[in-house]
């Protein structure tokens, strides 16, 4: 049974809308009645509706925030980083280049200490947990030298699947960008987190990886960030960030 968003004694939707400076009371209204609002991923049409304040509103299938308590950041880690919030050893860790921010903060995925790019740190700790989550098999992309030149076979093994000592990886991307006599440079994507896997693939194709940068995270770009920097994730980036994990 789909739970009714109409909560007696909550707050009126076009007031909530209009609040999140999405739209005039007026104009929120016609979004309602046109079912372009959705309360709790449910349509809501009805004008005067009263939903709990905290409730998860979405206009065009598009995330509404109401306030400025999410932050979520994209850091480019430099290598020979720890991917943690800190280290009983001292070590350079995440902790160290997030210092400007005093939230508790959850970082994405891992990336071992010896490869770079992109983290996605956030004090959303359920965002965190679904970008995590292996059924949302969210996509990532690494650009990777490798030793050797990577030749078409090794190519059609890795979207075909290569057997690992924790069973198979299927890349769901694998295009070699690039090729001298001793190295390549080859673009993955893959959709699982499991532990040096793009390493230990590339290992078992015969072209152990001399350098690992993580580009891409979801519908999120490292871009032009440069090593050991951070970005905030909003507005629409963001939306279209949870978007891909029903948030």
């Amino acid at each position: 049974m789909v739970k009714d968003p109409h909560v007696p004694g909550g707050v009126r939707l076009q007031k909530l809308l209009s609040q999140a400076g999405v739209a005039s009371r007026r104009h929120a209204e016609k979004l309602i009645v046109s079912g372009r609002v959705k309360v709790n991923g449910q349509i809501v049409r009805q004008l005067g509706t009263r939903v709990d304040p905290k409730a998860t509103l979405h206009v065009d299938n598009k995330r509404v925030f109401r306030d400025e308590t999410n932050l979520t950041l994209a850091l480019n880690k430099p290598f020979g980083v720890l991917s943690s919030m800190s280290d009983p050893e001292g070590r350079d860790c995440l902790a160290n280049y997030l210092a400007d921010y005093n939230e508790r903060l959850f970082h994405v995925g891992r990336l071992d200490q010896n490869s770079e790019g992109l983290i996605l740190v956030t004090n959303d700790g359920e965002l965190a947990n679904r970008l995590t989550h292996p059924s949302y098999e969210i996509k990532k992309t690494y650009m990777t030298t490798v030793a050797g030149v990577v030749n078409a076979a090794s190519a059609r093994a890795a979207l075909e699947g290569v057997e690992l000592e924790d069973g198979p990886i299927v890349c769901d991307e694998f295009v070699v960008k690039d090729s001298l006599s001793d190295r390549s440079l080859v673009q993955i994507t893959i959709h699982e987190g499991r532990k040096r896997v793009v390493r230990r693939l590339m290992k078992q194709l015969g072209h152990p990886v001399i350098r690992l940068v993580r580009t891409r995270i979801g519908s999120i770009h490292l871009g032009h960030l440069h090593s050991g920097a951070t970005r905030k994730i909003e507005g629409d980036q963001l939306a279209e960030l949870m978007k891909l994990v029903d948030l």
